[in-house]
């Protein structure tokens, strides 16, 4: 040989990382050189620790926000993974030979030219598709992953990569990228070169793109490598998954079927290409039995028999994924693909997630994490399925040690730094108990998308906690609101943060001096009610709090009669603020309950106020027990009488059948008022009022709709079925012409 052995690959192929090991063990170099960022040598070691397991990924990033990030996902059968362990195995030396990764992270930063493609390789693949009748993947594995000889294979791959090249249509943008990256990977072979290694004993593996290049071009001048922009960076390794490299599929970014061609290298090892058919309807017909299907060994064997037509007909000398997936649908799936959709995710995708030993070098904030996990006994979380985990935030009783008691809580507020943080490891769920304050309920689940996100909370903290009191208090700086603040406020309570918790308290504080609208005060008063109640199960002192609480709940005292004088737009907003401070009254002691007893019963009773928050007000003092059958039949009259506009009338009554419904229901006088009242309606005015009537009816269960039917039909003469009948039959065609009508009703005339 008179130069370097340039050993084109396609990024995770199995049948390139055999056959690249048995060219290394022909060729026997004295250094190997891989495509890889050249400053991230020393993570080569932690790939091939004993511990380590594939897939992974090294992670660069950007020490300074905003954060970027660069990521090299490699798998057990990925060919750079496997020069790697062959020099580790032989001891030889070996290097990463690509641009730097501060190097790359600061050219990412460059907008792409909008004139031209940034990469156009696709339509690439897209001819081959039209010429060959299958997409890329199954060409390239039909063509190349089958290959049984590694000279032949090397000829082929950097032949194909030399056509890709000639064919692409890369922007000008792109192309300068991609030679700049060639020429310091020319310059490293140089140099070593003049380091004393002889060229024939070095071996670079690199994508086949790039053999013409390193073959051809002239190395980078000092001059050129002075000019390089760079970033401030930092690598780590971690722990990847085969859901997200089938998710990032491409030439250069992973596969469609991780699980697959991983059954492919163990193929490769047992006795070749040949024997994939059986490994993968084997493991497809045990994932669909793990389902609860049925399958027998005839149908596994019947799809064997077809792969193999198929391949021949298609040109093959094995069988390929779309082969035996073909045959599979139409032997086990019955013609159906939908049948076998789950037991075809576990074969071809899978769920292997991978795992890095303790001591790889990683941010505080990921060690902090990790530690948690341990601690927190989340670690069993920590897998690619979705699993829920349930909470009880009160003290364990009997437990042994101290620490242990209060697990749950720990694991809350932990949870809760990461969802502060925007690391979304964990989802919280709805309570399933109302008034169960106790209960937690979580959806926990771990990709590489997590780890990105640990590593950019880097940035606010050398902790989980260091970092959510800098998010928080960064959020507390922003606030222009109460409601702002009291958002901050809860997530510092519920993060177990006492000390930001008071920051965010004095925000609010300074704030709540402006005027605020009545929803607003409300919702905050709402937020600070969850610390009061919950204050001493979570471990708070909540008593500087309830100044604070009863300082809002009085403003919206003040305010709320002058808010119901509203539009109907705004009516359900503030219809909602009454609601929550009612359900405050109920709650504390410490609000003054007469108060607002009265306050509910004028905003009842004024007609000066938008009908809608008078009929929610009477709601309320029903469901409270404040308002007698005189009152309610007093009001009925008044409100529900043809001398009152038809939308003040049937607005005032949706307002009434917001809350509280079954008693409402059971009171057959309302439904003789409301009876009367439509029946002595002109049709104008029948017609407006339907509008209010069918929203205020709208959300009615099907059981609720069924018992006013019985009610109707008490006072129609006819049985339930018969009202029921005409309330929910078909309705004519004049009927529905008015249905329409009421559609494109407009409340702005109102």
């Amino acid at each position: 040989m008179d130069g370097p052995v340039f050993f084109g690959v396609r990024h995770l192929s199995p049948g390139a990382a055999f056959r690249l090991r048995q060219a290394l063990d022909a060729c026997r170099p004295q250094l190997i050189l891989v495509e890889g960022p050249s400053d991230l040598n020393a993570q080569m070691h932690w790939l091939c620790h004993p511990e380590t397991k594939l897939p992974a990924a090294i992670l660069a990033y950007t020490s300074e926000p905003p954060v970027r990030t660069i990521l090299y996902p490699l798998a057990i059968y990925s060919p750079e993974l496997q020069a790697i362990l062959w020099a580790h195995e032989h001891q030889t030396e070996c290097r990463f030979m690509d641009l730097p990764s501060g190097v790359m992270l600061a050219l990412g930063e460059a907008q792409p030219d909008e004139e031209e493609p940034e990469e156009n390789t696709e339509w690439v693949y897209r001819q081959i598709e039209q010429l060959t009748g299958e997409e890329h993947d199954a060409f390239w594995e039909r063509n190349f992953e089958q290959v049984e000889d590694w000279k032949t294979f090397q000829e082929a791959v950097n032949a194909f990569g030399a056509q890709l090249r000639q064919t692409a249509q890369d922007g000008k943008q792109r192309t300068a990228q991609t030679l700049v990256r060639e020429a310091y990977m020319k310059r490293v072979i140089q140099e070593a070169v003049e380091g004393g290694v002889p060229p024939e004993k070095i071996f670079c593996v690199c994508g086949a793109f790039h053999v013409t290049g390193l073959r051809e071009n002239q190395p980078m001048t000092d001059g050129e490598l002075a000019a390089l922009p760079q970033a401030d960076c930092t690598a780590t390794l971690m722990p990847y998954s085969y859901y997200r490299l089938s998710s990032r599929s491409g030439y250069g970014a992973g596969n469609k079927a991780p699980a697959y061609f991983e059954l492919l290298w163990d193929a490769l090892h047992r006795g070749g290409p040949g024997d994939l058919s059986g490994l993968y309807l084997t493991h497809l017909a045990a994932a669909h039995r793990r389902a609860g299907n049925l399958v027998s060994s005839a149908e596994v064997i019947e799809a064997m028999r077809l792969a193999q037509a198929l391949c021949a007909l298609r040109g093959g000398r094995y069988p390929c994924l779309n082969d035996l997936r073909d045959a599979a649908v139409s032997a086990m799936g019955h013609g159906s693909f939908s049948e076998l959709s789950v037991a075809a995710a576990d074969t071809e995708i899978g769920t292997r997630v991978g795992f890095i030993p303790e001591g790889v070098s990683r941010t505080s904030v990921q060690e902090d994490f990790y530690r948690q996990l341990r601690e927190l006994r989340l670690e069993k979380y920590r897998g690619l399925e979705r699993q829920q985990l349930d909470l009880d935030l009160r003290e364990r009783l009997h437990v042994k040690s101290a620490q242990a008691a209060p697990l749950d809580l720990r694991r809350s507020c932990f949870l809760h730094r990461l969802r502060v943080l925007g690391i979304h490891f964990a989802d919280q769920l709805p309570s399933r108990q109302e008034g169960a304050n106790w209960g937690e309920y979580w959806a926990l689940r771990w990709t590489p998308e997590v780890e990105i996100e640990v590593v950019e909370s880097s940035l606010m903290g050398d902790t989980v906690e260091g970092a959510a009191a800098f998010a928080l208090k960064e959020r507390g700086e922003a606030c222009t609101s109460i409601a702002q603040a009291a958002v901050v406020f809860q997530d510092a309570f519920l993060c177990g943060m006492p000390a930001d918790a008071r920051y965010a308290l004095s925000v609010l504080q300074s704030l709540s001096v402006d005027a605020a609208a009545l929803a607003e005060v409300a919702e905050t008063a709402t937020r600070l009610s969850l610390v009061v109640r919950y204050g001493d199960l979570r471990r708070f002192d909540s008593a500087p709090v309830v100044p604070l609480l009863e300082q809002l709940f009085l403003r919206a005292c003040l305010t709320l009669e002058e808010a119901c004088q509203c539009d109907a737009k705004a009516a359900p907003t503030i219809t909602a603020a009454i609601d929550q401070l009612n359900r405050l009254t109920l709650e504390h002691d410490c609000l003054e309950k007469e108060r607002w007893l009265d306050l509910l019963r004028r905003v009842s009773d004024r007609d000066d106020l938008n009908t809608l928050c008078s009929g929610f007000a009477m709601a309320a003092l029903l469901e409270r027990g404040e308002a007698n059958e005189e009152l309610l039949a007093r009001e009925l009259s008044r409100r529900l009488s043809p001398s009152v506009p038809a939308d003040l009338g049937a607005g005032w009554f949706e307002g009434l059948a917001s809350k509280n419904r079954y008693a409402l229901i059971t009171r057959l006088s309302l439904w003789k008022h409301l009876d009367d009242y439509l029946s002595a309606l002109d049709e104008p005015q029948f017609r407006r009022a339907l509008v209010f009537l069918r929203r205020a009816f709208a959300n009615f269960m099907p059981a609720e709709k069924s018992d006013i039917a019985e009610n109707l039909g008490e006072l129609w003469g006819v049985n339930q079925n018969q009202a029921a009948e005409a309330l929910v039959g078909e309705l004519s065609q004049r009927e529905q012409e008015a249905l329409k009508e009421l559609e494109d009703f407009d409340f702005d005339d109102i």
